[in-house]
């Protein structure tokens, strides 16, 4: 069996080196995923085409209507004819003409005013879509650095159990143990090295999850250099709650709501079509009934005899309602967000405070002496089991336990965040 335990050992640590030549290709500091996801992340990406497009849109609110040019010719005559010389002398009523709609009611202004908020809003949402990628980013580099951690406690603990399986073997021939004994130790030994396997496949994971959130190219996986946040609870308050990103942009879309009511208002105020037109329409011995040049002016002003624009100021107040209930719904989310993080913040440094300094010390000192009590024949294979089983449980504990007050630190800052941290 020991042959065994060797081959598996070489390909676990085949397999360990393979992920570790993986992590080389992309070793990073917290700071350093931050500022490549803010770099290359799809969403944020998306984000800031959205406030490209909000600004053409402000672009084409702002714009005043342009005027229309018409050219017509008409008493075209094929009967009578078009008479004789150039194509100025032809018997024919030609008319060019221009037409400019003149806006009143300040229904520019108001048109500018909503762009301006939605440019405001896709900007907020902009800045959302970063908070919440930071709060991403940071918990799974903890997931990554706690896989990591997780593995090397698991291959120690592999290692362990097979070199005490050794000693027991020895043990064994000389007559000191007995095979019952053994094989309880090969089956922890073997246990031990499955959970190794496992923890090594769950850093994989880890690996890929970072690197969706940082986009990263195929085969580019990231390995987690920092190490754990101190556990300290920070004492920073939620009053920014209105700065809040997401607070921000529902205000920036009610804003743009109530500037949409008051444009559908403004409807209800005539727009005015101004035309000028200049007339040319000779006359000629076979068509004396020209008119030579003339100029003409007219007015088009809309008549609102059987629609008055209930409709748009109907729409336009449920869209002010709707906004101001998704502001309520918003500013209720983030307070509901903060107190959850700053609750889970709290549980998870007295955790971690309490693994740092009680259990993980106690934890330590029963497995020493559970490990030197059997090497020197002490203690039973019951007990030896136990105490190891004890120590490895208290360890991945701890690494869980950190991780969560790393995460619960990461979602503290994204729940308290007012603006982009470029």
């Amino acid at each position: 069996m020991v042959p065994m335990f060797r081959a598996m050992r070489f390909a676990l640590l085949a397999l360990a080196a393979c992920a570790t030549q993986a992590h080389a290709a992309m070793p990073l500091t917290l700071a350093q995923a931050m500022r490549l996801a803010l770099n290359r992340n799809h969403d944020a990406r998306l984000a800031a085409i959205a406030v490209d497009s909000a600004e053409a849109a402000q672009t084409q609110a702002r714009a005043a209507p342009n005027p229309s040019l018409t050219l017509q010719t008409t008493n075209i005559n094929p009967a009578a004819g078009v008479g004789a010389g150039g194509l100025r002398s032809k018997t024919v009523d030609s008319t060019v003409r221009v037409d400019q709609l003149v806006e009143r009611g300040g229904k520019r202004e108001l048109r500018g005013a909503a762009a301006a908020q939605l440019v405001a809003a896709a900007r907020a949402d902009a800045d959302d879509v970063r908070r919440q990628l930071r709060r991403d980013v940071g918990q799974a580099y903890y997931d990554l650095l706690a896989a990591q951690e997780r593995v090397q406690v698991l291959v120690q603990l592999a290692d362990l159990s097979e070199h005490a399986l050794r000693a027991a073997q020895q043990r064994e021939r000389a007559g000191d143990l007995a095979p019952s004994d053994t094989l309880r130790l090969r089956m922890d030994a073997l246990r031990a090295r499955n959970d190794a396997d496992s923890a090594t496949a769950s850093l994989g994971q880890a690996q890929r999850a970072l690197a969706l959130l940082l986009g990263a190219e195929p085969g580019e996986l990231p390995s987690a250099v920092d190490g754990w946040p101190a556990p300290v609870v920070t004492d920073r308050a939620g009053a920014a709650i209105e700065r809040r990103a997401d607070v921000r942009a529902a205000q920036a879309r009610l804003d743009a709501a109530r500037a949409a009511h008051k444009l559908a208002l403004a409807g209800r105020t005539r727009d005015i079509t101004v035309g000028v037109q200049f007339e040319h329409y000779p006359a000629s011995a076979a068509n004396p009934q020209g008119s030579g040049n003339s100029v003409g002016i007219a007015v088009q002003v809309p008549l609102f005899v059987r629609y008055g624009m209930e409709g748009e100021v109907r729409s336009a107040q449920a869209s002010v309602d709707a906004a101001e209930e998704a502001l309520l719904r918003t500013r209720q989310l983030a307070r509901a967000e903060l107190d959850k993080a700053a609750a889970e913040l709290r549980t998870s440094a007295a955790l971690v405070a309490r693994f740092e300094h009680d259990i993980l010390p106690a934890a330590r000192k029963a497995s020493e002496a559970g490990e030197f009590a059997f090497s020197h024949g002490a203690a039973s294979v019951m007990d030896v089991l136990d105490v190891r089983r004890s120590y490895r449980a208290a360890e991945l504990d701890a690494i869980a336990a950190r991780a969560d007050f790393a995460k619960s630190a990461a979602a503290f800052d994204a729940a308290i965040s007012e603006e982009s941290k470029e």
